[in-house]
């Protein structure tokens, strides 16, 4: 995977030495751990979006169009976004061969499943930590603001789901009232960046980050716990008369 040309991190949040071009792959030693992170990030994300469209009983390319879309769609977004040059799953051709795979094995896969519906929280909870993660860094790694980094890996760790709950013509769980989502990865995007802050390995890090994700996710689905829903708020009712 290529690297953005003039790659200033923050001082205080700097993951990688800055370094020439040429010699950038001795620079980043640990920059496999992200390659290997967003590289199951990718087979998470698509094994999500395969369960998707299996709860909606679709063919093999309606299956493939839907763990297409959750698999990339947030680095999609947080690759334009940051001007990144080709897209993550263009750069990594083997990204969608391997999605392929999987949605084409799915009928095989799930044959003997008789509920969807309870495998799809764990997926979810873990794909959301590992691009949130990814999004972040990459964000850092272009030398934006560590908020906006966190920003732009809370859309990589969750836009993908909307986009797949829209082809599956639902109302996305991000936009209406249900148990923490994005918050979860915005936490967890903020224990990243305070752990490499701390000037530990990156490897610790990125454990921490995904550790606190997905528990914090899992946690939220069974506990139920919610942010308030902002509503219009309700006139008074006229005096009878």
């Amino acid at each position: 995977m290529g690297y953005a040309e003039g790659i200033v991190f923050p001082e205080s949040f700097r993951c990688y030495p800055a370094a020439p071009p040429e010699n950038r792959k001795a620079a980043f030693p640990e920059m496999s751990y992200l390659v290997f992170i967003e590289f199951m990030a990718v087979i998470v994300g698509a094994i999500y979006g395969v369960l998707l469209a299996a709860r909606k009983g679709m063919d093999i390319m309606g299956v493939f169009a839907v763990a297409f879309a959750v698999a990339f769609g947030g680095g999609t977004l947080r690759d334009l976004f940051l001007s990144r040059s080709p897209l993550f799953w263009i750069g990594n051709p083997h990204y969608p061969v391997i999605v392929f795979g999987i949605a084409l094995f799915s009928g095989i896969l799930l044959r003997h499943v008789r509920r969807i519906r309870p495998l799809l929280v764990f997926p979810d909870a873990l794909g959301m930590a590992l691009f949130a993660l990814t999004g972040t860094a990459y964000a850092m790694e272009a030398g934006t603001h560590p908020f906006v980094a966190v920003v732009l890996g809370v859309i990589t760790g969750t836009f993908g789901g909307v986009v797949g709950d829209l082809l599956c013509n639902e109302l996305p769980s991000l936009f209406m009232p249900s148990p923490l989502h994005a918050t979860c990865a915005f936490a967890g995007a903020w224990v990243y960046l305070g752990v490499l802050h701390f000037d530990l390995p990156e490897r610790y890090a990125l454990a921490a980050g995904i550790l606190v994700i997905v528990l914090f996710r899992l946690a939220a689905v069974k506990a139920n716990w919610c942010l308030p829903a902002v509503r219009e708020p309700v006139p008074p009712a006229d005096p009878p008369g």
